[in-house]
């Protein structure tokens, strides 16, 4: 029994962060999905826009407020059909007075802080175009993210599109910038081939954008407002598209305190939302999109973690317990101490700019799955009606 539960760990493992990447990649590569066009779409010059709004919610953001709006207004957009919209929720600094500068922009809110979700919920009401992209107010956007956005909704079946993320960090910064960022690649692999092969699974609220029509209003103590929004509008058999293309750029988090609160929030909020999407679990109604599903998240968000940490006293009870000339067990068990004496290294270096990969890699792997564990308290011991909780970045 033990051994059976020792080497369903390993696999669980091994196929959460290895396996999954090179099975979507060889089903990507033999069975993508194909490209699809309305009728009569042109790829010229000369295409037709759809008008949308760029939709921004904010919280005492006052002071990245003009670095915004000045990207917001080099965005390479035709001005007729580009409508901004800023969700003020309750900020108790002057971010109101700072927008009320900018003629083009629609400025709508609640004097109480609601939170996020109720923000996006609240906004939506006064969203006129068919379109409609939701970006943080703390990141910069590239000049042809909207146009590029806008083209993928040509495709009849996408009923969102995902940017990428990019974390900017520079040769000064510490683990929490680097080690996310790092992340941050892996991922954007990994959702540039799920679309290949069906559909990304979930967006980065970052950026992102969706069929007004498809918009439906959520719980407001939701706390992955992003990866709910698109994921229920998938379970309505759209697909979900990523492009590398439009991206998002943002700094991250000030220090490894700062990630630790924003890893505990994405991992309460990865397990709500598995309680939330539950019917996504049958892959016999789903198909390609469960198994994308409960393979990029649901493993990762749920067993994988706990699999992940009984390995190393599962491989040293056998590796005692074994007789054999080549104990595999222990050489397992000696994999492991080498990789926690690494992470170690890693968090005894996680304020020095110049720790290695070799490090901060493992150290930031281990504490993404130790922030997993750390979000099921988070979840059951907080309210989140009322407030965000952000994390201090650069």
């Amino acid at each position: 029994m033990i051994q059976f539960v020792f080497w369903t760990c390993i696999f669980l493992v091994l196929y959460t962060y290895i396996g999954y990447a090179i099975v979507i990649f060889i089903l990507a590569r033999l069975f993508p999905y194909p490209i699809q066009r309305k009728e009569g779409e042109q790829n010229s010059e000369g295409k037709q826009f759809p008008p949308l709004t760029l939709f921004i919610t904010a919280y005492n953001e006052a002071e990245i407020i003009p670095e915004k709006m000045s990207n917001c207004l080099e965005l390479d957009y035709p001005v007729d059909k580009l409508h901004i919209l800023w969700v003020i929720d309750g900020s108790t600094d002057h971010s109101r007075e700072l927008l009320k500068q900018y003629p083009m922009v629609e400025i709508v809110g609640s004097p109480l802080r609601r939170g996020k979700t109720a923000a996006v919920n609240h906004g939506m009401e006064y969203v006129k175009t068919p379109v409609v992209v939701f970006s943080d107010a703390n990141c910069l956007l590239n000049a042809e993210a909207l146009k590029i956005i806008a083209d993928q909704f040509s495709d009849p079946t996408i009923g969102c599109v995902s940017g990428e993320k990019r974390v900017a960090f520079s040769s000064d910064d510490t683990v929490s910038s680097k080690g996310e960022g790092a992340y941050w690649k892996y991922e954007s692999l990994l959702k540039r081939l799920d679309f290949e092969f069906y559909s990304a699974v979930g967006a980065a609220g970052e950026l992102f954008a969706v069929r007004k029509e498809l918009f439906d209003s959520m719980e407001e103590d939701t706390l992955l407002d992003d990866f709910m929004l698109s994921m229920r509008i998938a379970q309505k058999g759209h697909r979900i598209a990523y492009t590398s293309n439009a991206y998002a750029v943002e700094y991250g988090s000030l220090n490894m305190e700062e990630e630790g609160k924003r890893k505990r929030r994405i991992a309460a909020g990865g397990w709500q939302s598995i309680g939330r999407l539950l019917p996504l679990l049958n892959v016999f109604k789903f198909g390609k999109l469960s198994f994308q599903y409960i393979s990029h998240r649901v493993l990762r968000w749920s067993v994988t973690p706990f699999a992940l940490f009984a390995l190393f006293p599962l491989s040293a009870i056998l590796g005692y317990r074994s007789s054999s000339s080549f104990n595999v067990f222990y050489v397992i068990f000696a994999l492991q101490c080498l990789c926690y004496l690494c992470a170690a290294l890693g968090y005894a270096r996680r304020n020095n700019p110049n720790s290695s990969k070799l490090f901060y890699i493992p150290y930031y792997f281990l504490f993404m799955n130790i922030n997993v564990m750390r979000g099921i308290y988070y979840l059951f011991s907080r309210r989140f009606v009322g407030g965000w909780e952000k994390s201090q970045r650069k």
